[in-house]
């Protein structure tokens, strides 16, 4: 099978993160607290280091986010039907998400802290 023009994987690529905006809420949530961050970075005048610190763990959750979902789609597609084994990799993998968002939220506190309270 020959690799698609680079330009078509590009494509599937946006396609797939337009997919998670569209159906997946969690997604949607998380791309509300980017969105809320980027505003946060500009408003507070955030130094360079710390609005790509601010940046690298939102985008960290969004792409947990995506491997979650991932995870989680192939394990409904192996068995449809409830199985403990299955529930056990979901569970693992929406484990790693809430590790990232709590990440991020200690790098926000850390970080907007000393702009709110100088």
């Amino acid at each position: 099978m020959r690799k698609p023009p680079v330009h078509k994987s590009f494509f599937n690529a946006l396609r797939g993160i337009f997919l998670m905006i569209k159906w997946e809420r969690n997604f949607q949530i998380e791309m509300v607290a980017l969105l809320i961050n980027l505003f946060l970075i500009f408003y507070l005048k955030l130094t360079t280091i710390d609005a790509i610190l601010i940046v690298i763990v939102c985008f960290g959750v969004l792409a947990a986010e995506i491997f979650n979902t991932a995870i989680e789609k192939i394990c409904d597609i192996i068995r449809p039907e409830f199985d403990t084994r299955i529930g056990f990799i979901k569970d693992i993998a929406a484990g790693a998400v809430l590790l990232m968002a709590a990440l991020s939220v200690i790098v926000g506190f850390l970080t907007y802290i000393n702009y709110i309270f100088p």
